[in-house]
Formats: structure tokens, sequence, C-alpha cells
């Protein structure tokens, strides 16, 4: 099929990231938003919905030729509601140009100012709208009259290939899940990159992409500028550090150290200890995802540590994730992060005892997953974990047996300032039950499997 010209004032489809494509109008930006470098794109306004943005070219799609495919692909009802609006659109111009020009309106000046932190899709038409080229740049929101640690959110640009690449080089220790799509989205983003794996046949892939490889440990963080890990549990990071021809073996002053593991306040402070005082640099940066969205570079980042290695590693922040938030001391992100996971855990757990509770009781799983779909608990997360169910599948996107261990470190954090976490707690019995049930590899929606056996 033969290129499609596109140019100003063209009705298109625009894909961003691994959202669906959504109806919208090529249009001029404000003054202030400046064209990404090295790509060739365009500025899209999309329609049901005030949200915009600078969108690459090979994502988009003249609207009409496309229009017949896109409806069938796409039922839901804000989807036809921004299809109406388009054809709304077009009665009243009727064929007449209009300028749709953004302005300089207050919700930019909202974004800029840091009110707006954040870029939901699809696009809601009750929300405000968002530029996203605009929360690409760093936003402070600061806790006021607390004297509590400001956070500062770094939205991706990486959908939109506008990253300009560290010149330091990057080591990468752990291929798992997470660590996989991490590598591959910095080694996409034009990153250097050297990678270690404790199964070496993991790294063989990624040298094909272009990365090189590291015998040890110790070697990568000797030869690397920045070195990133992220492995499975509190156990794993620490041997990770202090085994044989592990990291501190390779640590001298201004070595940068990066931990993306999920783990407890109390390792990932030891570890900051060991690494700092052989005059290395140490961030703390667990992830919040899952494996799709760790291979789609929309991971949410969370960090804590060494401010500076933190703006250090922007570029790499922006590769692998959607959002990254600078939490202040060493050890904040890890609470948070597994705080995070409690809920997420815990919802998951739900969404099983009510799958099941509906099957006992006569009722339609589907049924009640369209309910769902409908409502307020409407999310990606919760219709893939209900697919799951309904269709016995729980090949891993997290393993059931590392919500398990989130889980157990989060209620051991309630238990160190005496909070109670009962909710954590019960939903933690149906994990262990789930694991002896051996689904422990299995994804986290196997943890449905606890309730039928």
């Amino acid at each position: 099929m033969a290129a499609v010209s596109l140019r100003l004032g063209d009705l298109v489809w625009g894909k961003l990231g691994r959202y669906p494509p959504w109806p919208g109008k090529i249009v001029n930006p404000p003054k202030d938003l400046k064209k990404p470098r090295g790509k060739k794109c365009f500025f899209v306004k999309f329609f049901g919905t005030e949200d915009h943005a600078w969108i690459k070219v090979e994502q988009l799609k003249p609207y009409h030729l496309h229009k017949e495919e896109m409806i069938k692909i796409n039922k839901g009802k804000r989807f036809q509601q921004a299809v109406d609006a388009v054809e709304e659109f077009l009665r009243k111009t009727k064929g007449k140009d209009q300028d749709l020009t953004i302005p300089e309106s207050s919700t930019v000046k909202r974004v800029m100012t840091g009110t707006v932190a954040g870029f939901k899709w699809p696009p809601s038409v009750s929300e405000p709208a968002v530029c996203y080229q605009a929360i690409t740049k760093k936003l402070k929101v600061c806790e006021e009259e607390t004297g509590s640690t400001s956070i500062q959110a770094a939205d991706s640009t990486a959908v939109n290939g506008s990253i300009t690449p560290t010149d330091k080089k990057i080591g990468f220790l752990g291929l798992g899940l997470m660590g996989s799509g991490i590598v591959s989205n910095l080694l996409k983003m034009g990153h250097t990159v050297t990678v270690w794996n404790r199964t070496a046949e993991k790294c063989d892939l990624f040298i094909q992409e272009g990365a090189r490889l590291g015998r040890t440990p110790a070697e990568v963080v000797s030869t690397c500028d920045i070195t990133f890990a992220c492995v499975s549990d509190p156990k794993a990071a620490k041997d990770l550090v202090l085994g044989p021809s592990g990291v501190l073996q390779g640590i001298r002053p201004g070595k940068c150290y990066v931990d993306m593991s999920t783990v407890d306040a109390d390792t990932v402070t030891e570890l900051a200890q060991v690494i700092v005082s052989r005059g290395g640099r140490f961030l703390e940066a667990p992830v919040s995802g899952n494996q799709q969205l760790s291979n789609d570079g929309m991971l949410v980042i969370l960090a804590a540590g060494d401010r500076g290695l933190y703006e250090d590693c922007s570029s790499c922040f922006q590769a692998m994730g959607k959002t990254s938030f600078f939490l202040g001391e060493v050890g904040n992100a890890a609470k948070m992060m597994l705080i995070v996971n409690m809920v997420q855990g815990s919802f998951m757990a739900t969404i099983a005892e009510g799958l099941t509770l509906a099957q006992v009781t006569g009722q339609s799983q589907q049924t009640l997953l369209d309910i769902l779909n409908q409502g307020q608990l409407a999310s990606i997360f919760l219709d893939q974990k209900c697919q799951n169910i309904l269709q016995g599948n729980f090949k891993p996107d997290f393993y059931l047996k590392y919500i398990q261990k989130d889980l157990r470190l989060a209620i051991a954090l309630g238990d160190s300032v005496n909070h109670p976490t009962p909710m954590a707690a019960a939903a933690n019995e149906v994990y262990k039950r789930a694991k002896a049930l051996d689904q422990s590899d299995n994804d986290m929606s196997a943890v449905y499997r606890a309730y039928i056996h």
C-alpha cells in the first residue's frame, strides 16, 4: 500500500503507545510546545476530549480510509462518543476548514506549574485537557506546610521517540520478566548497555540487539557508569551485591548503582550503606507494572536516594517508563512500592473471590466482568486478570510467588509501625494456599485456583 501524505487539518486515527487508535485532527500546536527532535510527527487534537499530543507519523492513519476498520475493533462507549464527535464536526464544517490551533489555555499553564500530573488514555469526555508534550517536562508536586520531601514526577517521552540517550555507559543485571523489557527499551532508545544474568543464555537475544556481555556483576559495574539491577527478592538483591564477583567488588568512587528490585526498606538501606562506603552512588528505583508494561516502556518508577543520580538516569527512566517519582531518602521507594503491590495483590484476591462466588451461586462470570467493566472499578488490570481466569490462561505477567512475597513484606512493614493490615493478611493466606497448589510460577491471577480446590 502506498504511503499516504498527511497535512495540517487532516482527520486521522492516532495511536499512542500501547493504546488503541483514537480519532483526531492534525492541528497547529501551542507556541511553547516544540516538535520532538529526530522523528517526523504531527500535533493531534483528539475528538471527544480536549487531550492532544505529538504523534509519530507511522502511528497515524487517515480517518475516512480506516474508519470501518477502527470501528470494528473498538466498541467502547467513550470511543463511540469520540467517533460521534468527529461526525458532528464534519456536519458542522461541511467542507469548510476550521482552525483547531490549541490556545495557550489555563490547562497548559496548569500542566507547566505541576497541577496536572498525569495523562490518561483512552481520553475521557469529562476530563480536562492534558497536553502530553508539556507533561514530559518535570513537574513538582509539593506538600505544603508539612516539611515533607517534594515528589518529582517526570513523564516519559518514549512513545514519541524524542529521548536523547545519555552518553554514559549503562549496565543491567537481571533479565527476568521485568528486566528483559527494560533492557530492550534502553537499547531501542539508543543507550549503550552491558548485560549480565545468572542464566547466561538469556543474554543472547540482547547481544543480538546490540548489548554487550558482562561476565560477572563486578565486571559490569567496573566498566559502566550507571548499573541497574532488577532481581526477585531481598536475598537475591543482597547476593548480587555482596556475593562472589558481586557488585561491591566493582564499586569505586563515582560508580553508580540503581537497584530496581522490590525489596524491604531494611534491605535497600543496607545495600545503600555498603555502596556508599566504597565511594559509590546509590539510588533505589523499584517499578510498578508487569511484563507487558515493561515491554511497552510504560512502567511507573519510584526512586529514592541520590537526587543527582536520579537526574542522571533521566533518559533511562524515560525509555523504560511513562512516569517516575522521586520520593526522598533511601527506603521511601521500597515502602511505597510495597504499599502499591499490597493494594494490587489484595484487589486481585478479591476479584478471584467474586468470580468464584458468582460461579457457585449460578451467576455468569462473564456477565459479572461486563458489569464491572461498565462501573467505577473498570480498568485494564481488572479486564486482563478476569480474562485470564475465564480463559484458564495463567501465563505469568507478574509471578504469583512475587506478589505473595510483596504482601508478606508489606505486612511486616505494617508490623514495624504497629499498623493493622488485616485485608493484606487475609489476601496473603489465599496466595499461600495457591502456592501450596503449585501456582507459584503462574500469573498472580492463578490465585483463583485457591478458591476452587
